[in-house]
Protein backbone atom coordinates (compact mmCIF):
# COMPACT_ATOMS: atom_id res chain seq x y z
CA UNK A 1 0.00 0.00 0.00
CA UNK A 2 2.84 2.38 0.90
CA UNK A 3 4.49 1.66 -2.44
CA UNK A 4 1.28 2.50 -4.31
CA UNK A 5 0.98 5.81 -2.44
CA UNK A 6 4.58 6.75 -3.31
CA UNK A 7 3.98 5.90 -6.97
CA UNK A 8 0.81 8.02 -7.01
CA UNK A 9 2.65 10.97 -5.44
CA UNK A 10 5.45 10.68 -7.99
CA UNK A 11 2.93 10.55 -10.83
CA UNK A 12 1.10 13.67 -9.58
CA UNK A 13 4.43 15.50 -9.34
CA UNK A 14 5.30 14.64 -12.93
CA UNK A 15 1.98 15.71 -14.43
CA UNK A 16 1.52 18.86 -12.35
CA UNK A 17 2.17 22.04 -14.37
CA UNK A 18 5.36 23.97 -13.53
CA UNK A 19 4.99 27.03 -11.38
CA UNK A 20 5.06 30.31 -13.24
CA UNK A 21 6.97 33.35 -12.08
CA UNK A 22 4.86 35.80 -10.07
CA UNK A 23 4.18 38.58 -12.55
CA UNK A 24 3.05 40.95 -9.79
CA UNK A 25 6.30 40.41 -7.91
CA UNK A 26 8.46 41.06 -10.97
CA UNK A 27 9.94 44.57 -10.89
CA UNK A 28 10.37 44.80 -14.66
CA UNK A 29 9.79 42.94 -17.88
CA UNK A 30 13.07 42.81 -19.80
CA UNK A 31 12.62 42.35 -23.53
CA UNK A 32 13.92 43.30 -26.97
CA UNK A 33 11.89 46.23 -28.31
CA UNK A 34 11.68 46.72 -32.09
CA UNK A 35 11.52 50.11 -33.83
CA UNK A 36 10.78 49.06 -37.45
CA UNK A 37 10.86 52.66 -38.71
CA UNK A 38 14.55 52.84 -37.78
CA UNK A 39 15.64 49.56 -39.41
CA UNK A 40 17.81 50.05 -42.51
CA UNK A 41 17.98 46.38 -43.49
CA UNK A 42 21.73 45.98 -42.89
CA UNK A 43 21.12 42.56 -41.26
CA UNK A 44 23.97 43.04 -38.82
CA UNK A 45 21.64 41.70 -36.13
CA UNK A 46 21.28 38.41 -38.02
CA UNK A 47 25.04 38.02 -38.36
CA UNK A 48 25.67 38.85 -34.70
CA UNK A 49 22.97 36.39 -33.61
CA UNK A 50 24.47 33.57 -35.67
CA UNK A 51 27.94 34.22 -34.27
CA UNK A 52 26.61 34.38 -30.71
CA UNK A 53 25.06 30.93 -31.16
CA UNK A 54 28.11 29.40 -32.83
CA UNK A 55 30.51 27.04 -31.09
CA UNK A 56 33.56 29.31 -31.51
CA UNK A 57 31.82 32.69 -30.92
CA UNK A 58 34.23 33.98 -33.55
CA UNK A 59 32.96 35.74 -36.72
CA UNK A 60 35.69 34.21 -38.89
CA UNK A 61 35.66 30.68 -37.50
CA UNK A 62 31.86 30.41 -37.30
CA UNK A 63 31.57 30.27 -41.09
CA UNK A 64 33.65 27.09 -41.17
CA UNK A 65 31.63 25.25 -38.53
CA UNK A 66 29.49 22.24 -39.37
CA UNK A 67 26.62 22.79 -39.18
CA UNK A 68 26.84 26.51 -39.93
CA UNK A 69 25.18 28.50 -37.12
CA UNK A 70 21.87 30.12 -38.01
CA UNK A 71 20.35 33.40 -36.88
CA UNK A 72 17.39 33.44 -34.52
CA UNK A 73 16.29 36.89 -35.65
CA UNK A 74 14.94 37.47 -39.14
CA UNK A 75 14.89 40.73 -41.12
CA UNK A 76 12.16 40.82 -43.76
CA UNK A 77 10.96 43.48 -46.23
CA UNK A 78 8.42 45.84 -44.68
CA UNK A 79 5.03 46.95 -45.90
CA UNK A 80 6.42 50.16 -47.45
CA UNK A 81 9.16 50.99 -49.92
CA UNK A 82 12.71 50.95 -48.51
CA UNK A 83 11.53 49.49 -45.19
CA UNK A 84 12.69 46.40 -43.28
CA UNK A 85 11.23 44.75 -40.20
CA UNK A 86 13.21 42.61 -37.71
CA UNK A 87 11.25 39.74 -36.22
CA UNK A 88 12.08 37.38 -33.38
CA UNK A 89 10.39 35.27 -30.71
CA UNK A 90 8.34 37.34 -28.27
CA UNK A 91 8.42 34.67 -25.53
CA UNK A 92 4.65 34.77 -25.11
CA UNK A 93 2.95 33.89 -21.84
CA UNK A 94 1.18 31.60 -22.24
CA UNK A 95 3.30 30.44 -25.17
CA UNK A 96 1.30 28.59 -27.86
CA UNK A 97 4.43 26.69 -28.95
CA UNK A 98 4.96 25.30 -25.45
CA UNK A 99 1.29 24.39 -25.14
CA UNK A 100 1.22 22.22 -28.26
CA UNK A 101 4.71 20.67 -28.03
CA UNK A 102 4.10 16.91 -27.58
CA UNK A 103 7.51 16.18 -26.05
CA UNK A 104 7.94 19.19 -23.78
CA UNK A 105 10.86 20.46 -25.82
CA UNK A 106 9.43 23.98 -25.60
CA UNK A 107 9.45 25.16 -22.00
CA UNK A 108 9.75 28.40 -20.05
CA UNK A 109 12.86 29.28 -18.09
CA UNK A 110 11.48 30.50 -14.78
CA UNK A 111 14.49 32.62 -13.83
CA UNK A 112 14.62 34.75 -16.97
CA UNK A 113 11.02 34.21 -18.16
CA UNK A 114 12.16 32.98 -21.59
CA UNK A 115 10.72 30.21 -23.75
CA UNK A 116 13.60 27.86 -24.62
CA UNK A 117 14.03 24.78 -26.82
CA UNK A 118 15.46 21.53 -25.49
CA UNK A 119 17.01 20.21 -28.70
CA UNK A 120 17.44 16.76 -27.16
CA UNK A 121 13.65 16.44 -26.83
CA UNK A 122 12.67 18.13 -30.11
CA UNK A 123 11.32 15.74 -32.77
CA UNK A 124 10.89 18.42 -35.47
CA UNK A 125 7.14 17.86 -35.74
CA UNK A 126 6.71 21.61 -36.51
CA UNK A 127 3.63 21.95 -34.31
CA UNK A 128 5.30 24.96 -32.65
CA UNK A 129 5.81 26.68 -36.01
CA UNK A 130 2.17 26.12 -36.97
CA UNK A 131 0.81 27.96 -33.93
CA UNK A 132 3.45 30.68 -33.56
CA UNK A 133 1.72 34.04 -34.25
CA UNK A 134 5.04 35.65 -35.23
CA UNK A 135 6.46 32.90 -37.47
CA UNK A 136 9.54 32.97 -35.26
CA UNK A 137 10.29 29.23 -35.21
CA UNK A 138 12.52 27.78 -37.94
CA UNK A 139 14.18 24.39 -38.37
CA UNK A 140 17.90 23.91 -38.92
CA UNK A 141 20.55 21.32 -38.18
CA UNK A 142 22.21 21.66 -34.79
CA UNK A 143 24.96 19.55 -33.27
CA UNK A 144 25.01 20.31 -29.52
CA UNK A 145 27.56 17.56 -28.92
CA UNK A 146 25.52 15.01 -30.87
CA UNK A 147 25.24 14.12 -34.57
CA UNK A 148 23.63 17.05 -36.36
CA UNK A 149 19.89 16.78 -36.88
CA UNK A 150 17.04 19.12 -37.75
CA UNK A 151 15.45 20.70 -34.68
CA UNK A 152 13.37 23.78 -33.84
CA UNK A 153 15.48 26.93 -33.78
CA UNK A 154 14.29 30.17 -32.19
CA UNK A 155 15.43 33.14 -30.14
CA UNK A 156 16.59 32.17 -26.66
CA UNK A 157 17.00 35.76 -25.49
CA UNK A 158 20.79 35.31 -25.53
CA UNK A 159 20.52 33.57 -22.17
CA UNK A 160 24.27 33.08 -21.84
CA UNK A 161 24.90 36.78 -22.42
CA UNK A 162 22.18 37.79 -19.94
CA UNK A 163 23.80 35.66 -17.25
CA UNK A 164 27.02 37.62 -17.90
CA UNK A 165 25.15 40.96 -17.58
CA UNK A 166 25.40 41.59 -21.33
CA UNK A 167 22.60 42.66 -23.64
CA UNK A 168 21.45 40.40 -26.50
CA UNK A 169 23.83 40.17 -29.46
CA UNK A 170 21.30 41.59 -31.94
CA UNK A 171 20.78 44.71 -29.80
CA UNK A 172 24.51 45.22 -29.37
CA UNK A 173 25.07 44.98 -33.14
CA UNK A 174 22.29 47.39 -34.13
CA UNK A 175 23.75 50.84 -34.82
CA UNK A 176 20.49 52.70 -35.51
CA UNK A 177 18.53 51.76 -32.36
CA UNK A 178 16.05 49.67 -34.31
CA UNK A 179 16.53 47.08 -31.56
CA UNK A 180 16.55 48.11 -27.90
CA UNK A 181 16.76 46.04 -24.75
CA UNK A 182 15.40 46.99 -21.37
CA UNK A 183 12.26 47.36 -19.32
CA UNK A 184 9.26 47.16 -21.64
CA UNK A 185 7.27 49.95 -20.01
CA UNK A 186 10.30 52.27 -19.97
CA UNK A 187 10.95 51.64 -23.67
CA UNK A 188 7.31 52.28 -24.53
CA UNK A 189 7.34 55.51 -22.55
CA UNK A 190 10.49 56.69 -24.35
CA UNK A 191 8.89 55.94 -27.72
CA UNK A 192 5.72 57.78 -26.71
CA UNK A 193 7.69 60.87 -25.70
CA UNK A 194 9.63 60.79 -28.97
CA UNK A 195 6.43 60.56 -31.01
CA UNK A 196 4.90 63.43 -29.05
CA UNK A 197 7.97 65.57 -29.67
CA UNK A 198 7.80 64.84 -33.40
CA UNK A 199 4.13 65.80 -33.56
CA UNK A 200 4.80 69.00 -31.60
CA UNK A 201 7.69 69.93 -33.90
CA UNK A 202 5.55 69.33 -36.98
CA UNK A 203 2.66 71.47 -35.75
CA UNK A 204 4.80 74.36 -34.49
CA UNK A 205 7.38 74.68 -37.28
CA UNK A 206 5.23 73.96 -40.29
CA UNK A 207 1.87 75.27 -39.14
CA UNK A 208 -1.44 73.47 -39.57
CA UNK A 209 -1.70 71.19 -42.59
CA UNK A 210 -4.55 72.19 -44.86
CA UNK A 211 -7.20 69.62 -45.64
CA UNK A 212 -6.91 68.22 -49.19
CA UNK A 213 -9.45 69.15 -51.81
CA UNK A 214 -11.76 66.53 -53.22
CA UNK A 215 -9.91 66.38 -56.55
CA UNK A 216 -7.13 63.92 -57.40
CA UNK A 217 -4.65 66.74 -57.87
CA UNK A 218 -5.57 68.07 -54.43
CA UNK A 219 -4.89 64.71 -52.79
CA UNK A 220 -1.53 64.46 -54.58
CA UNK A 221 -0.51 67.93 -53.44
CA UNK A 222 -1.53 67.11 -49.87
CA UNK A 223 0.51 63.90 -49.98
CA UNK A 224 3.59 65.74 -51.22
CA UNK A 225 3.32 68.34 -48.43
CA UNK A 226 2.88 65.64 -45.79
CA UNK A 227 5.90 63.71 -47.10
CA UNK A 228 7.96 66.91 -47.01
CA UNK A 229 7.10 67.46 -43.32
CA UNK A 230 7.95 63.82 -42.51
CA UNK A 231 11.35 64.08 -44.18
CA UNK A 232 12.26 67.18 -42.22
CA UNK A 233 11.28 65.52 -38.94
Amino acid sequence: MLRVCKMAATFRQRISPPQKPDKLAMTSMQTVFINPERCIGCRQCEFACAVAHSQSKNPALALAEDPVPKSRIHVSPGWAYNMSVPSLCRHCDPAPCAQVCPTGAMARDMKHDLVLVDTHKCIACAMCAMVCPFDAVTFYAQANGMPARIVATKCDGCLERLEQDQEPACVEACKVDALLFGDLNALIEAGRLQASAAVFAATTTQGPVERPSVTISGWRAWGESTAHITEEI
